[in-house]
């Protein structure tokens, strides 16, 4: 019959709608940092132990990533701190980190405009760098141990 759809398209419809509403609810084009954003450079904290392979991430992330994110992953002028709740796994996945590095991805809840891929970072660097930032933010109270386990 025409014009009658099927409940699977129904669903799927559905669940791409309410996907484009949480997009753009969380996305939007508002430059300012969300409330309770920190500043670059303020309250990370370096007190905390690593993992070994957060220790080789560290490395990576300094030769990578720190020009703009700074020591710590405390942001600089260049780019956003990575230790406030925006960045909590929960609402910027693994994934998406590793879509950033290598992909780039444009300014979504931040002044400091898109940022580009990152060249010559192998996915298993990638790894080792997301491994150190997740242990840096619990390190800071963005989420703690048992809301998010840190598999490496």
């Amino acid at each position: 019959m025409a014009g009658v759809r099927s409940p699977r398209s129904l669903v799927i419809r559905s669940g791409i709608a309410v996907l484009a509403v949480l997009i753009m609810a969380g996305c939007g084009p508002e430059s300012a940092p969300p409330d309770g954003a920190r500043e670059p450079g303020e309250g990370a904290r370096a007190s905390y132990a690593l993992s070994d392979t957060a220790r080789a991430g560290e490395e990576l992330f300094n030769a990578n990533c720190s020009a703009c994110h700074g020591v710590n992953a405390a942001g600089t002028d260049q780019g956003p701190t990575l230790i406030d709740r925006i960045y909590h796994p929960g609402h910027h996945s693994d994934f998406s980190i590793m879509s950033a590095v290598s992909r780039g991805v444009r300014q979504h809840h931040w002044r400091f405009g898109d940022m580009p891929p990152v060249p010559g970072v192998s996915p298993d660097d990638v790894a080792k760098i997301i491994c150190y930032v997740r242990q840096v933010q619990r390190g800071n109270g963005i989420f703690d141990e048992d809301a998010y386990s840190i598999m490496c």
